[in-house]
């Protein structure tokens, strides 16, 4: 196992119920600005039971955020927390509207061009509004995490930033938000948590133990409770186990002492900022791709993972491996999302696009060995057609 720091200071308020303990989270005499996404919040009840919950308190509200938060979106957000003098930012929504939080809790603070802190990858950050969240979409972990993933819509460029200055306060989980979420959704995030668990799983061996174990619980749970979501979306019980898996997968738990992956992110990130795909639909297509231009090597935890997750019991590693691949794509495909780049209409000529803003965003070493370069990119995206 390799040398870690762990921390983690987000804490978790998890369970039916729990939006009304928003009110003891937030200081007295806060001004907060309430972020959100495209306004179901206000249909299905949750803007009303955040409000009621801050009764007493002065606040604001801020819609619009897009499914991939938009830099100019969340900067007509930042001038709105500067003209009311916000001191609190309270996300209520998915990983989207947490992530466009995040970057507004920074900008607000910065006293520079706001996107000097996606392109030093959170290293301009010096202070930031505090966050607070109430979650409503199980996928992204960006609930009790430090990251940030913001797309600048003028030039296509869709990057991510660090910095433990946005990493939430508090968080408040209760599965009951995610009953009205539309199947794609539900779908997409299922794939995102799983994928980030598999980011940090399917590398190569370090004798890691404890996180494989982690990862192999998360991995079984998600696979056995996602398809129920779809067909029994008011299950408390499966939504509560799926939060709570897609929260874990990316709290930094995982990653302590292990290596990880991301080709799969950085690849998908570069599809959706291009191509306008969903998140979860450019991993379901570069994932399998990736581990079949890398299984020679990452076949010994590919083996481990078909062994231990779906149970493979053929005696030949290789064909383990290829198994694993195999049904981790069918598992994609039944929860309805395709695993082509040719299923959403795309073809050769988008690898070129791909690989030039890889290039542009200097990222050039990917994978856990950082070995995979620009041409391998064309390799692997032409496996994934």
């Amino acid at each position: 196992m390799n040398n870690f720091t762990f921390f983690n200071n987000t804490r978790i308020i998890f369970g039916e119920g729990q939006i009304a303990a928003l009110r003891e989270q937030i200081p007295a005499q806060a001004r907060v600005l309430i972020v959100y996404g495209g306004g179901s919040i206000k249909n299905n009840g949750i803007f009303t039971q955040v409000t009621q919950a801050l009764e007493g308190v002065t606040w604001f509200e801020f819609g619009g955020i897009e499914a991939n938060p938009h830099l100019e979106t969340c900067l007509e957000a930042v001038s709105l927390a500067r003209a009311e003098q916000v001191d609190f930012l309270l996300a209520v929504g998915g990983g989207s509207v947490i992530d466009a939080t995040k970057f507004i809790a920074a900008a607000v603070a910065h006293q520079g061009d706001p996107w000097e802190i996606i392109a030093s990858f959170g290293a301009a950050v010096q202070g930031a509004l505090p966050i607070g969240c109430v979650l409503t979409l199980a996928a992204t972990g960006s609930e009790m995490n430090p990251t940030s993933v913001i797309t600048r819509a003028s030039s296509k460029d869709k990057l991510f930033f660090n910095s433990d200055y946005v990493r939430p306060q508090f968080s408040i989980l209760d599965p009951r938000t995610t009953y009205s979420l539309p199947a794609r959704q539900v779908a997409n995030g299922v794939v995102d948590s799983m994928v980030h668990v598999l980011e940090q799983y399917v590398t190569y061996p370090v004798n890691a133990r404890v996180q494989d174990r982690f990862a192999e619980g998360l991995l079984s749970t998600i696979i056995e409770e996602g398809p129920k979501a779809l067909s029994e979306p008011t299950n408390y019980e499966v939504r509560a186990n799926l939060m709570w898996s897609a929260t874990m997968a990316l709290n930094g738990l995982l990653s302590t002492g292990v290596p990880g992956d991301w080709a799969s992110h950085l690849i998908g990130q570069e599809l959706t900022a291009l191509y306008g795909l969903d998140h979860g639909q450019t991993l379901a297509i570069m994932m399998p791709a990736i581990w079949t231009y890398k299984l020679q090597q990452k076949q010994e935890k590919l083996v481990q993972y078909g062994r231990r997750v779906w149970h493979i019991e053929d005696t030949q590693p290789e064909q383990v491996a290829l198994k694993a691949i195999e049904q981790t794509r069918q598992f994609f495909e039944r929860m309805g999302v395709a695993t082509r780049l040719s299923a959403y209409g795309l073809d050769e000529r988008v690898i070129a696009e791909v690989v030039a803003k890889l290039k542009e965003h200097q990222f050039v070493q990917l994978g856990e060995h950082g070995d995979i370069t620009p041409q391998d990119v064309v390799n692997i995206l032409q496996l994934a057609l």
